[in-house]
C-alpha cells in the first residue's frame, strides 16, 4: 500500500494520506536550531542540543501518537465546528477531509481542505537565526463569506529535557509564562547560574484577540490537544503560566470572502538572551517578502549542497536516493549524530565518537571545512593512551562514557578519508588537546589509536572487547573477552595508516603498520576461522561466539564482510565466508546480522539475547551493516550481488509497501525486522543512523566506483552487466569532473580506457586540478 510518492521534480516526498504507519517526519534547520516535524504538524525543537536547550515538549512512545507538535486549528463561527490544519490533532474523518503533505529539504508543506476552506502551512528554519517560521495561507471555497477564528498552539519544554520528563516535584512550580502586546515569552529559567539561560519567544504578524500561555487552562480537565476547550468555546482564557505547564496560543478573527485568500499570516518562534531580540526577529522575519525569501534561499542552497554530487543511471531508485535522500540524509544525521529523532529522546547520547567519524564519510565531498571541525572536535575527546569517549555533548564538547573497544579507531577512518578527499596533509601537523590533557599532532592521535589497541590483547592475541564493540549489545562479556571483528577493523586501520604514511613519506612508519597489519591477519587466520565463516569474538571463557559449534548465533554477517575489507585471506576463502553468510543470512528484504538468533539472554554473550528474535541486533536487518557486504561483493568483483543487497534495503524499494516497511519510504531506518520476527520486514528507528552514509559510500564509492584518493580521484567501477552507461558530476577539492562511463562489451568491472578532456590517461586515478575549473570525463569498461 502507498502512502505517498516521490517529487523528482521539486524534490520532495509527498503524502497523501496523513494516517502513515509511523510519523514521516522532516529536520529543518542546519546549525543551531533543530525542528523536526512528522507529517501531521507533530514534532519539537531543540536549539544546539536536545538535553539542555530543548525548546518544544514531546511525549515520547505516546498514546495517542506524536503529541504535542506545532498545531493551527482553524474554528468556524457560524457552526462552531473546529478542525487542524494538519489533520492531527484534531482528527476530521478522511472521507471528509482533504490533505497533502509535502516533505522538501528543509521544509515541510501540509496542505488540507475542510468545510469549504483551504489551507497551507509550511514549516522551515532559516538559514540564520535561531528561530522557526510558519506561513499560513487560507482560501475560502464557498459561495458565502466565512467567519473564521484561527487558535496556533505550542507546548514548551523546561528547558532541561531530563528534569523536564521526570522531577515534576519541582519542575511544575518553575515555569513563567506570559503574553505582552501580542509575543508570547517562555521565561522559565531552570539553570540561572549554568550559563544555559534562554527565554522563548512566539509571535504572529496580526493583532492577536486572545491568547493563552497555561496548559490546563487552554485545553480544560480530562481533555486532549484533539478538543481543546479554548477553541471549542472559540475564546481564549488569556492566561499566564506561573508554575504548571506553559504553552503558547494565540486567537485571532479572520473574514474570508467567496472564493478568496486571506493575508499571509507567519508565525515566528525562536530563541534568544533578550524580549527584545524576540520582538526584533519577529518583526524581521513575520514579513511575508523577507519569509519568502529566506524559504527560496533554503532550497537554493539545498540545490547548490546536492550538486556536489549527481546522478544519472538507469537505475531510477538509486538515482533518487543518491541525487536526493541519501545525500539529505547524510547531511541531517552528520548535524545531530544520534542525539534527537523520534527514537533517541536527545537525554542520553549526543554526539557519538564512533557514530560521528563514519558520519564525516557521508558529507565530506559537500562540507570538508566542517568535517574537519568535527574531527578535531573528536580527537579531543581521544585520552593520551588512544581509547575516546564513547561520545560527546554539542554545547561542552565535553565527553561521556567509554570502554569500547572500537571508537579510537574510527578517527583514523575519518582523518583519512578527509585527507583524501581535500589533500589537506597540514591537518596531520596540526597540534589537538587530548581529553586528559596534553596535545599532540593529529597524526600521532591516529598512531596512539593503533597502539591501544596493540596494547589491549586477550588469550588469542586479539583485540580484547572491553565494554562493547560496534555491536553495543555483545557487552559485558567478561574482562577476557576478544573481538575477531575488531581486529580486522584493526588490520582495515594499519593498512590505511601504511598508505597515509606512504602519501607523506613517513617510510618508517609504512613497514611498520605493513607488519601489524601482516600480524593481526595471521592471527585471526589462525584462531577465528571456523571451517567456512569466521568467529565473531571470544568470550571470557575463551569460548567462541559465532561459530558453528554454538547452538545460537552461529554465525555473523560483519565478522565476513569486515575480512574481505580488510584483506585478510586468499580470494578463495573470501569468497567462502561470504557464500555462506548469504546462505544463512540473507533475505528479501536484506541480510540478518546473525544467525539463529537468541532466545534467551545470555551472560557470556550480553545484551542482544534480550531482544526479541529477529529484532535489532539480534537477527536484525541492520541497515548500517547491510552496506558493507555490498562494499565486500563490489571488493571481489560480483556486482549483480552488490547490486541485489543494495536494492533490499533502499528505501525507495519499499514504497509500495508501505504498511509492511512502516517507517519514511526516502529515509534509511538502523534495521528491519528479520525472518525469524512476526514483524519480518517492518523497519525501525528511521532518519539518524549510520545507514546513511554507508549505504551512500557503497553507491557511491565503490558500485559506481568514484573515490577519493591522495593522488586524485579513482574511479573504478562495478556495475551490472545490463548498464549500458552512466554519469556522474563530482565535485572534488573544489573541480568540476563531468565523469561519463559507457559499457559497450556488457562487463561488470575493468577499466577499458579514460579520457580526461580528450586525452587519454594511464591507470585508473583522474589528476587534480585547479580550483573552479571543469573538465570531462569518458571512461570505457572492458
Amino acid at each position: 500500500m502507498k502512502y505517498g510518492y516521490f517529487d523528482e521534480k521539486n524534490k520532495e516526498y509527498v503524502i497523501t494520506q496523513p494516517d502513515t504507519p509511523t510519523p514521516w517526519i522532516n529536520y529543518l534547520g542546519l546549525e543551531e536550531y533543530c525542528a523536526i516535524v512528522s507529517n501531521t504538524g507533530g514534532g519539537y525543537s531543540f536549539n544546539k542540543d536536545p538535553r539542555d536547550k530543548r525548546i518544544l515538549r514531546y511525549r515520547y512512545n505516546n498514546v495517542p501518537v506524536d503529541r504535542p507538535g506545532r498545531y493551527i486549528y482553524i474554528r468556524d463561527e457560524a457552526t462552531g465546528e473546529f478542525w487542524s490544519c494538519s489533520w492531527q490533532p484534531v482528527i476530521k474523518p478522511l472521507s471528509k477531509y482533504k490533505y497533502e503533505c509535502r516533505h522538501g529539504l528543509g521544509y515541510t508543506r501540509i496542505s488540507s481542505a475542510y468545510e469549504n476552506i483551504e489551507s497551507e502551512v509550511t514549516y522551515f528554519v532559516p538559514e540564520k537565526g535561531s528561530l522557526e517560521i510558519w506561513t499560513l495561507g487560507l482560501k475560502n471555497l464557498s459561495k458565502s463569506p466565512r467567519s473564521l477564528t484561527i487558535f496556533s498552539y505550542v507546548e514548551f519544554c523546561l528547558w532541561q529535557a531530563i528534569a523536564d520528563s521526570n522531577d515534576f516535584q519541582y519542575t511544575l512550580n518553575i515555569a513563567n509564562c506570559l503574553n505582552e502586546n501580542g509575543i508570547i515569552y517562555h521565561l522559565t529559567n531552570y539553570y540561572p547560574k549554568a550559563g544555559l539561560s534562554s527565554l522563548a519567544y512566539f509571535g504572529v504578524n496580526c493583532k492577536t484577540q486572545g491568547f493563552d500561555c497555561d496548559r490546563e487552562k487552554f485545553i480544560g480537565p480530562y481533555r486532549s490537544e484533539s478538543n481543546p476547550l479554548a477553541v471549542e468555546r472559540g475564546a481564549s482564557f488569556n492566561s499566564r503560566a506561573l508554575g504548571g505547564n506553559p504553552i503558547g496560543s494565540h486567537s485571532f478573527r479572520i473574514e474570508l470572502e467567496p472564493g478568496k485568500c486571506g493575508k499571509d499570516l507567519i508565525f515566528v518562534l525562536g530563541v534568544g538572551q533578550t524580549k527584545q531580540e524576540g520582538k526584533k526577529n519577529i518583526a524581521k522575519f513575520s514579513n511575508p517578502e523577507t519569509a519568502g525569501k529566506e524559504l527560496d534561499k533554503i532550497k537554493t542552497n539545498w540545490r547548490a549542497y546536492l550538486d556536489s554530487f549527481c546522478l544519472m543511471s538507469p537505475y531510477k531508485d538509486l538515482n533518487t536516493m543518491i541525487n536526493t535522500w541519501n545525500a539529505y540524509q547524510c547531511r541531517i544525521t552528520f548535524n545531530w549524530s544520534r542525539s534527537a529523532s523520534y527514537y533517541e529522546s536527545g537525554i542520553g547520547r549526543g554526539m557519538g565518537f564512533r557514530d560521528s567519524n563514519q558520519d564525516c564519510l557521508g558529507v565530506l565531498h559537500c562540507i570538508p571545512d566542517k568535517v574537519k571541525q568535527r574531527i578535531k572536535d573528536l580527537a579531543g575527546n581521544q585520552f593520551k593512551n588512544g581509547s575516546a569517549f564513547h561520545q560527546y555533548f554539542p554545547l561542552t564538547k565535553k565527553g561521556d562514557k567509554s570502554g569500547y573497544s572500537d571508537d579510537h579507531l574510527w578517527l583514523i577512518l575519518s582523518t583519512t578519508s578527509y585527507i583524501k578527499e581535500t589533500g589537506d596533509v597540514d591537518f596531520l601537523s596540526e597540534k589537538t588537546p587530548f581529553a586528559d590533557g596534553d596535545t599532540d599532532t593529529l597524526y600521532n592521535h591516529l598512531t596512539r589509536a593503533i597502539d591501544y589497541s596493540f596494547k589491549h590483547i586477550g588469550q588469542h592475541n586479539l583485540p580484547l572487547m572491553g565494554y562493547a564493540d560496534w555491536n553495543d549489545c555483545l557487552n559485558n562479556m567478561g574482562p577476557g573477552a576478544e573481538s575477531v571483528w575488531v581486529g580486522q577493523f584493526l588490520c582495515f586501520a594499519c593498512k590505511e595508516m601504511a598508505k597515509l604514511a606512504e602519501f607523506i613519506n613517513k617510510k618508517g612508519d609504512v613497514l611498520k603498520f605493513e607488519n601489524l597489519a601482516s600480524t593481526m591477519a595471521d592471527t585471526i587466520n589462525r584462531a577465528a576461522w571456523d571451517g567456512n565463516w569466521y568467529i565473531r569474538a571470544f568470550n571470557t571463557k575463551g569460548r567462541p561466539v559465532g561459530s558453528s559449534k554454538c547452538r545460537e548465533g552461529k554465525i555473523y554477517l560483519n565478522s565476513q564482510s569486515w575480512a574481505v575489507l580488510a584483506g585478510i585471506a586468499s580470494r578463495e576463502r573470501l569468497i567462502r565466508c561470504m557464500d555462506m553468510a548469504a546462505k544463512n543470512l540473507d533475505t528479501k528484504y536484506g541480510i540478518m546480522l546473525l544467525s539463529p538468533p537468541y532466545k534467551t539472554f545470555d551472560p557470556h554473550v550480553g545484551a542482544i539475547g534480550t531482544f526479541a528474535p529477529g529484532l535489532k541486533e539480534n537477527g536484525g536487518i541492520f541497515c548500517h551493516a547491510n552496506p558493507w557486504a555490498v562494499i565486500a561483493e563490489v571488493m571481489l568483483g560480483r556486482a549483480e550481488k552488490a547490486l541485489d543487497y543494495y536494492k533490499k534495503i533502499a528505501p525507495t524499494t519499499h514504497n509500495e509497501i508501505a504498511e509492511v516497511h512502516g517507517t519514511e519510504p526516502y529515509v534509511y531506518s538502523q534495521f528491519i525486522a528479520g525472518r525469524d520476527s512476526s514483524e519480518f520486514g517492518r523497519a525501525k528507528n528511521s532518519w539518524l543512523t549510520g545507514s546513511a552514509t554507508w549505504n551512500f559510500i557503497a553507491a557511491t564509492w565503490y558500485i559506481l566506483g568514484i573515490r577519493p584518493d591522495y593522488q586524485g580521484l579513482r574511479i573504478s567501477p562495478c556495475i551490472s552487466k545490463e548498464w549500458d552507461s552512466f554519469k556522474v558530476k563530482r565535485l572534488f577539492r573544489g573541480a568540476v569532473y563531468n565523469i561519463e562511463v559507457t559499457n559497450p562489451n556488457k562487463v561488470s568491472r575493468g577499466i577499458k580506457s579514460i579520457k580526461v578532456d580528450g586525452k587519454e590517461i594511464k591507470g585508473d586515478i583522474l589528476p587534480v586540478f585547479n580550483r573552479k575549473s571543469a573538465h570531462e570525463v569518458k571512461v570505457a569498461l572492458g
